[in-house]
């Protein structure tokens, strides 16, 4: 998936995929999650309005659900493990109340240990998918080419080339919001990964029968 690809039905298609480009992973413990995140998380946000928040718990199983479908590093787990329940309650209340300004909303989260930049956008991500793309490692390099840098800045200029690329993606009618595009650009990223394994694959087999073949003779 190109990023520049200003076709609605090829991203549609990507999106359609995400699950099965999910299950490819073969992580058993990765699709609870993300039907926790993507399902039950936005109900439990919203459910508390109008002073929304998210629970200790609930940002330890966000937490997970990031750590699984991308890189796994069991210290920010800890870190998370470690929080007061009230900070996170607090932090994520005045979070809420600052969109749709997404710099102030990130900032109020980052006070938390082990939750940065990236993680904060995933927790606005499941109240308010409208406003703020999760930033994942493969929408950011699908978009900006580079993953070096995850600071807030990095995050405010890669949220607003997705929400261009959602209003852009809308304008036939057919409804993409940033975080659609997010996980688009995940799932066509991981389809690309499991096709390029699978030809390395084929290629070793066959070069195996090519070499048991030059034995006979």
């Amino acid at each position: 998936m190109e990023f520049d690809s200003i076709l609605a039905s090829a991203w549609r298609e990507a999106l359609v995929a995400y699950k099965a480009n999910l299950e490819s992973l073969r992580k058993p413990d990765l699709l609870p999650l993300d039907a926790f995140y993507r399902c039950e998380l936005p109900l439990l946000i919203h459910g508390r309005n109008p002073d929304p928040f998210i629970t200790k718990p609930e940002l330890r199983r966000l937490m997970q659900w990031k750590l699984s479908r991308g890189k796994w590093r069991p210290r920010l787990l800890d870190f998370v493990s470690s929080l007061d329940e009230s900070q996170v309650e607090i932090a994520s209340r005045k979070a809420f109340q600052c969109l749709p300004d997404l710099s102030k909303a990130i900032s109020e989260l980052t006070v938390l240990k082990g939750v940065g930049p990236a993680t904060a956008s995933a927790v606005l991500a499941a109240y308010a998918p409208e406003v703020a793309p999760f930033m994942s490692d493969e929408a950011v390099m699908a978009s900006m080419g580079s993953l070096k840098d995850y600071s807030l800045k990095q995050y405010l200029v890669f949220a607003e080339k997705l929400q261009s690329k959602a209003k852009e993606l809308s304008e036939n009618g057919d409804v993409f919001t940033p975080s659609d595009v997010e996980r688009a650009l995940w799932s066509s990223a991981i389809n690309s990964k499991l096709k390029a394994s699978q030809s390395e694959d084929k290629s070793e087999a066959g070069q195996q029968k090519r070499a048991k073949r030059k034995r006979k003779y």
